[in-house]
């Protein structure tokens, strides 16, 4: 899917899931079929410079953003509003 393709409903979506701790990039890509990279960009445009800034410097390296990196893989949490 395109960034420009993207309802507003679904970039709030997608904001909220990059947001949250457990959800990882992988979750995002299933649902939305963007990678982190788009994520990023995403982020990058809808969101305050230093709203960005602090964003990514909160998920940089986080384990729980990346399933390959996860220790856990039992007990995923699924929202509600997740597709899948």
């Amino acid at each position: 899917m395109k960034l420009l393709d993207l309802k507003p409903e679904d970039i709030d979506r997608i904001i909220e899931m990059a947001w949250e701790d457990r959800t990882s990039f992988n979750a995002i890509k299933a649902q939305f079929d963007l990678d982190e990279k788009q994520v990023i960009t995403l982020m990058r445009r809808t969101m305050k410079e230093s709203s960005f800034k602090m964003w990514r410097k909160r998920v940089s390296g986080r384990k729980t953003k990346h399933s390959s990196q996860r220790d856990f893989l039992v007990g995923r949490f699924k929202s509600s509003n997740q597709k899948n």
